[in-house]
């Protein structure tokens, strides 16, 4: 029904919101406290609220066959890489440019799916793909433009479509929040051991509130994110992954006066525009296999 298909939009765009303002809560502490420490403290309020919500929902379940607990070991190998190099990114990148680099997912996910799990892929989504990596060319700019953290956001790209690739193994019987909960364990055990060889910071009142803001984001970031697969149409709502752009674009200036140059927006244009074009493919492909 038309009125599921707004609402799956509108919990899309609420769960894009959630992430990047978690982002934006976690560049504001870059300044006070080490990477290490921030993700530690958060990943603890994380884990509370995301058994909290498992327990409530009643989707939490540990009893798996041993080749789904190695899927899952490899899926959180790819969870704290892509965490690490994502975060260490935006800690030294404006926030509208590190997400500019993660709107490529689509199109880099498609592709290794393609490589890697023989996955049907047409001319028209390889051309929409090589498209896309020009408009990530204009982003990371090589050349005097160029920033080194940059890589650190490809990278992030990289973890992230190897994690995804682990997804679809997955058995469909697996728990989402079974496998989030232990992606945020990981993370948050991860980085504590990390963290132990570094500097704490004293954790002020306003430390304290971004952590708890950031928490509070993922939170419900994650909890849209499980919404919206439950309501209306999947593929209508998909595009609406996009508006994170929007979002980083909005508090990179408001809270950091960060804007982008105009060759990183006709990148994040480029990049955008070909993902739209993917989504909008696979959707006709799997209109027609359901015919």
């Amino acid at each position: 029904m038309p009125s599921d298909n707004f609402k799956a939009a509108a919990l899309m765009t609420g769960s894009m919101a959630g992430y990047t303002f978690n982002d934006a809560c976690m560049k504001v502490l870059s300044t006070t406290m080490p990477l290490e420490q921030a993700v530690f403290l958060r990943g603890v309020l994380t884990c509370v609220l995301l058994y909290v919500l498992g327990r409530y929902l009643g989707t939490l379940r540990f009893n798996l066959t041993r080749r789904e607990w190695k899927l899952i070991g490899l899926r959180c190998v790819g969870e704290i890489g892509a965490t690490y190099c994502f975060l260490t990114a935006l800690f030294h990148m404006p926030i509208a440019n590190v997400t500019a680099i993660l709107q490529v997912l689509p199109l880099v996910i498609a592709l290794a799916a393609w490589a890697f799990l023989s996955e049907p892929l047409g001319w028209r989504r390889l051309a929409a793909i090589g498209v896309g990596f020009i408009g990530v060319l204009l982003i990371i700019q090589p050349g005097a433009g160029f920033s080194v953290w940059s890589l650190y956001a490809l990278a992030a790209v990289g973890f992230i479509t190897f994690r995804d690739l682990v997804v679809r193994k997955l058995s469909p019987e697996t728990p989402s929040m079974t496998v989030a909960i232990m992606a945020a364990l990981s993370i948050t055990i991860g980085f504590g051991v990390a963290s132990v060889g570094v500097d704490w910071a004293p954790v002020d009142g306003w430390s304290a509130t971004m952590l708890g803001m950031a928490a509070f984001f993922v939170f419900l970031g994650y909890l849209f994110s499980v919404m919206v697969m439950r309501v209306g149409d999947i593929a209508f709502a998909a595009p609406f992954r996009y508006t994170g752009l929007i979002w980083a674009l909005i508090l990179g200036l408001v809270l950091f006066n960060e804007w982008p140059n105009q060759l990183t927006l006709i990148g994040a244009a480029i990049v955008v525009g070909t993902g739209l074009f993917t989504l909008f493919r696979e959707r006709k492909a799997a209109q027609s296999v359901a015919r």
